[in-house]
């Protein structure tokens, strides 16, 4: 199982390093869960989640500023035995040079930052739980268009790369051309990126590549964006009959989330980039509660219902 090692840790948070020494590379961080250590700073370690980072705070940390000088030294070399990936001591704490030796001895990171204990939690479980995620690469575009994450999906060649350049000419915002890197961060969410060589650069037939941040500014660009919807082009088929109502969604499955997904057929003259943007807005008023093809039909059949009345009356 890949997993995401120290060094990058602490570059994303800004961590002091305590052990200079110990090579932060070689160090796997495995679990995105975190641990607060309290049972085991009083003698308990049954249970004791070892492969996951340790996180100490005010309340750890006074409990061993108080402890008797020949326990905590029996509680130190007990719980450093364990092969856990880093402790990170919050509020600005600093170990003491008894922990840093057995830590330096043990090669177990000991890191700092100044951060509040829970607030870094939160912070640190989100960012583990990014890199640490289930991760798929597909061929598509990734484009957020007022806030939602539009994922357009179809063919080689037939308009994706092209459609997304017009959307960042309307003020929408690039997130990866060609492939789209998604990681499940919950049941609920999922995430997409670019492959950081490809990073902002969308390839157009003919022109060959482009840099986007530096045509448009860093204003049209974006790192990440949650998936919130799927667009599918397709070429148009005479024979085939589309939904022109819209009242029942369709979902297309990735990673085992369930996504909006809609078809789109490509006919000459057709603007895409406009129906993206209406597509996006029409899904997010969607989630706000509001249907305009299920207003419609209510509209429908309430007319449908007078009419009828109508003609009882004519009848009598």
């Amino acid at each position: 199982m890949s997993g995401v090692n120290v060094k990058k840790l602490v570059e994303k948070m800004e961590l002091t390093v305590f052990t200079p020494h110990i090579d932060l590379e070689q160090v796997q961080i495995k679990k995105r869960d975190v641990n607060r250590p309290a049972l085991q700073l009083n003698g308990y370690f049954e249970h004791f989640q070892e492969d996951r980072v340790q996180i100490l705070g005010t309340v750890e940390y006074s409990f061993l500023q108080h402890m008797d000088p020949i326990k905590k030294d029996t509680i130190y070399h007990e719980f450093l035995s364990y092969k856990m990936p880093c402790v990170i001591f919050c509020r600005g704490f600093e170990p003491g040079e008894a922990f840093l030796r057995l830590a330096n001895k043990n090669g177990i990171p000991c890191l700092g930052t100044k951060k509040e204990t829970s607030a870094f939690m939160a912070e640190l479980i989100y960012l583990l739980s990014f890199e640490l995620a289930p991760c798929i690469s597909i061929h598509g575009v990734l484009v957020d268009v007022y806030g939602e994450g539009v994922l357009i999906m179809g063919e080689s060649g037939i308009g994706k790369s092209e459609a997304a350049l017009e959307l960042i000419r309307r003020g929408h915002r690039l997130v990866t051309d060609d492939v789209v890197e998604i990681r499940k961060i919950n049941d609920r969410t999922l995430v997409g990126t670019s492959p950081e060589v490809t990073r902002y650069f969308i390839e157009l037939r003919g022109i060959g590549i482009i840099d986007v941040k530096t045509m448009f500014g860093v204003e049209s660009v974006k790192e990440k964006q949650n998936i919130d919807l799927v667009i599918k082009l397709e070429e148009w088929k005479k024979d085939k009959e589309y939904d022109r109502m819209g009242l029942e969604d369709e979902y297309m499955e990735l990673l085992g989330n369930k996504v909006v997904c809609q078809s789109l057929p490509i006919r000459p003259g057709r603007n895409l980039a406009v129906i993206c943007e209406a597509a996006a807005v029409n899904y997010r008023t969607k989630k706000m509660g509001y249907s305009a093809a299920h207003e419609l039909y209510q509209r429908v059949q309430r007319n449908l219902g007078l009419n009828d009345d109508d003609c009882k009356d004519l009848e009598a």
